[in-house]
């Protein structure tokens, strides 16, 4: 067997496999091919215009007003049909690298989410214990803001802080 009948790869997607688990090169795989329909486009948007006046303009003896227009109709709906295909297929790869990213966002954002939520369960489960801590201020001494903590009436509210 030859070197020339084995594939370059073993496996002849692998560097598909590889791109599609790279947002970056996704997104570059997908511009490539958005650049040539978008450059497939606009070359049949010349053929179109083109396409239209001469069929528009080839008369034949004895038609009335409208006659070559009427006949120029399938050729330019079959035009229109595959550019607004194009269309679709440019916005659709654009969506798709968008949706791809978006992907990988939403995947590190699971991750990060999770690990708060396993944290907050691991302290829910296992609370440290903490010791109330001493207040001398509560043995009868004036406490550092006497608006709150002590009993007002509703006329020294003017003399209470908002919160």
């Amino acid at each position: 067997m030859s070197t020339e009948d084995k594939p370059f790869f073993d496996d002849p997607n692998a560097a598909l496999r590889e791109i599609a688990q790279n947002p970056a090169a996704y997104a570059h795989y997908l511009a490539d091919f958005h650049r040539v329909v978008l450059d497939m486009q606009a070359k049949l948007e010349i053929l179109q215009r083109e396409t239209r006046l001469h069929c528009r303009k080839t008369r034949v003896e004895g038609d009335k007003w409208g006659q070559a227009a009427l006949r120029s109709f399938p050729v330019e709906k079959s035009l229109n049909d595959v550019l607004r295909n194009l269309k679709g297929i440019s916005s659709g790869l654009e969506k798709s690298a968008h949706k791809r990213h978006a992907h990988d966002e939403k995947v590190k954002e699971v991750k990060k989410t999770r690990k708060e939520k396993a944290q907050l369960k691991e302290r829910k489960n296992n609370p440290s214990l903490q010791a109330a801590p001493e207040n001398p201020d509560q043995r009868g001494a004036q406490s550092p803001n006497p608006g709150y903590g002590v009993p007002t009436s509703i006329y020294h509210l003017d003399r209470r802080e908002s919160a």
